[in-house]
């Protein structure tokens, strides 16, 4: 069992109040951890501390900075197998995705070392100002933007985190983490393994316990100079009413659609539906919640898909060969099989699946799925996929397009033509011709449009959103 205490500008301590929680697994309530749980007071020391740090380093050159997170990266590879035991065992999602999600940390650090040293600036021609520019010199500098606080779901412990902490110390900031009640634990050893590569005093802290008094007091603060937030839709709007004249990037809910049309390799659609739509549960802001069906090859594909879901076999996540674990609480579990069973009642059918078993349910297809039911507008985030039958093309892309949420769509088959259409009309921050919405490589933009938020991630894009332009201009 891991016992941490606060992070508070990269040493540890005990909350104000002495308070601590227990982290419980979601596949046996087994205890796998015990960390302290934050006060508005302990915010208060991270953001102090926060405050030192930033200015120190941000007079750090980049080439340090780079050299700092390339050895937590090297940390970060020996240790991955006991990330992923962490992981696993505060998440419930099975090892061997564990792994995957681990292995992938070292890699998102040494995107962020690199990326940190690329802050190129601008030359401006102000000779082409009318009257007033040829006699001076102009530039852009790209700076830190100073204090960065970093709110992580449960879904993804490293990635997620990662994907918000390297970027923020890559490009000279300070960083308050605050990773999820359910899975801490994998944060705090992240946050472990930088103090370790030398990341220097107050510029990382880590603040556990409940989301609400906490995420007030550190989105509301004025000297945060930038919130990152990946969670619900309902708490990105809690945020943007708190955080001010504050730069924000919001990766919100989802309704991820997967198009097959007619001329698409029905095996191909369905392997990677199966694998969309079920990996972590479904509890993947890019899962396949919902698969929309040219009515003439419905039933080839519903017969491909079929096995290939009901084979999955949930069980231990730390046993070989389990494929689908736990929900991150019975609760979440209760749910989701509450939101199949409604769509049922609302005349859908369940082709398979969709029991509860404690904190499991079985992985369902929910089949003859009208878009305006709750089931396709609600964010799922659960093992189901939703199927909707569709006559042509241009159905196929108002029924993609028929939720307020727009983070990532997929799309099989189809003509040239409907995959330019495609990529042009489909309301969602990334289109996957060929594949689903479940795929992302840890360099490119991602985020979505509509109720799924605003700003970029992927560690480029996030350097360039954690950081700011300063204009200097030389007079002669």
């Amino acid at each position: 069992m891991k016992k941490f205490g606060l992070m508070i500008g990269g040493e540890w301590r005990e909350s104000a109040d002495g308070v601590r929680s227990q982290i419980r697994s979601p596949f046996d309530g087994s205890v796998v951890g015990d960390v302290a749980e934050a006060t508005v007071a302990d915010v208060e020391l991270a953001l102090a501390a926060a405050e030192r740090g930033a200015a120190r380093w941000r007079r750090t050159p980049g080439h340090e900075r780079a050299a700092i997170l390339n050895r937590a990266a090297d940390l970060a590879d020996a240790r991955a197998e006991e990330l992923a035991a962490l992981i696993s065992a505060e998440n419930g999602k099975p090892l061997a995705e564990a792994l995957g999600e681990a292995r992938r940390s070292g890699a998102i650090l040494r995107l962020a070392a690199h990326e940190g040293t690329q802050l190129y600036g601008d030359s401006l021609p102000l000779d082409a100002n009318p009257g007033t520019g040829h006699d001076k010199i102009g530039f852009t500098l790209r700076q830190p933007v100073g204090i960065v606080v970093a709110i992580t779901p449960f879904n993804y412990p490293a990635l997620l985190v990662l994907h918000k902490v390297g970027p923020a110390l890559a490009a000279g900031n300070a960083v308050i983490l605050k990773p999820a009640s359910a899975t801490p634990l994998t944060a705090l050893a992240l946050a472990a393994i930088c103090v370790e590569a030398g990341i220097p005093e107050g510029v990382i802290s880590v603040i556990t316990g409940p989301g609400g008094a906490l995420g007030d007091a550190l989105v509301a603060d004025p000297r945060v100079r930038k919130v990152s937030f990946t969670g619900s839709t309902a708490v990105g709007e809690r945020i943007v009413a708190r955080a001010g004249i504050t730069k924000l990037s919001l990766e919100l809910g989802a309704s991820s659609p997967t198009l097959v049309l007619p001329g698409a390799d029905i095996e191909q659609a369905a392997a990677a539906v199966a694998a969309g739509g079920y990996a972590n549960g479904g509890q993947v802001c890019i899962s396949v919640q919902r698969v929309i069906v040219h009515r003439d090859i419905e039933a080839d594909f519903l017969a491909a898909l079929r096995p290939r879901v009901e084979a999955l076999r949930m069980g231990d996540p730390m046993a070989e060969g389990t494929t689908l674990g736990p929900l991150i609480s019975e609760r979440e579990a209760e749910r989701v099989a509450a939101s199949i069973a409604r769509a049922v009642a609302e005349g859908a059918q369940l082709l398979t699946g969709g029991e509860r078993d404690g904190a499991f349910v079985s992985p369902a297809i929910v089949t003859g799925v009208d878009t305006r039911q709750a089931i396709a507008q609600d964010e799922l985030f659960g093992p189901a996929v939703a199927v909707t039958r569709v006559a042509d093309f241009d159905a196929a892309l108002a029924a993609a397009n028929g939720t307020p949420y727009g983070l990532a769509a997929g799309v099989f088959g189809g003509t040239l033509a409907e995959g330019i259409r495609a990529m042009r009309e489909i309301d969602a921050g990334s289109i996957h011709l060929g594949w689903t919405p479940l795929w992302r490589a840890d360099l490119m933009p991602y985020g979505g449009v509509k109720a799924s938020g605003y700003g970029k991630e992927g560690v480029r894009s996030a350097v360039e959103e954690m950081s700011e332009v300063k204009t200097v201009v030389l007079h002669s």
